[in-house]
């Protein structure tokens, strides 16, 4: 049977939403030559570092592309599962690899979006369907990405 296509049309939106910076700077600009010394630092009257929100960003992520597809999933406890204990990041390795690790998360999460039905509740869930979790990633990450230039700005370490 093939799809509507207004749910193609929908695919598409998500798609784009999750993998284009339309409305915003994109996660990969932000991060891009952030300055190593800096990613450890916690600005003056903020509560994390880039580091922290960077590694939040991935489990997060992570946390919902899991959700959405491994029915015996069981999220890490909140908040504490979800943050970074310290502000820097134990290596340089680290920063890299949670970058690769959310553009990888995303893709795999994508492939979701784009075979599996967008309105059924998950059956482990409680009214959770693949449309709410897409808009759940696309809104959580922008919100951070946001922190994460401020965060960048108030170091003094933005350039356009």
């Amino acid at each position: 049977m093939s799809e509507s296509k207004e749910i193609a049309a929908l695919r598409k939106q998500l798609r784009s939403l999750l993998t284009k910076a339309e409305a915003h700077v994109s996660l990969d600009h932000v991060v891009r030559g952030f300055p190593v010394k800096l990613r450890g630092v916690v600005p003056e009257g903020l509560p994390y570092s880039a580091w922290q929100l960077l590694d939040h960003m991935r489990i997060a992520q992570n946390d919902i592309l899991r959700f959405s597809s491994e029915p015996k999933y069981k999220s890490p406890k909140w908040p504490e599962g979800y943050w970074a204990k310290k502000p820097a990041p134990p290596d340089a390795a680290a920063w890299t690899a949670a970058v690769k690790q959310i553009a990888a998360d995303r893709r795999a999460f994508l492939q979701l979006v784009a075979k599996e039905d967008l309105f059924a509740p998950f059956p482990w869930g409680d009214g959770q369907t693949l449309l709410r979790e897409a808009l759940l990633i696309a809104d959580h990450n922008a919100y951070h990405v946001g922190e994460l230039l401020m965060v960048r700005r108030l170091l003094g370490a933005w350039k356009k």
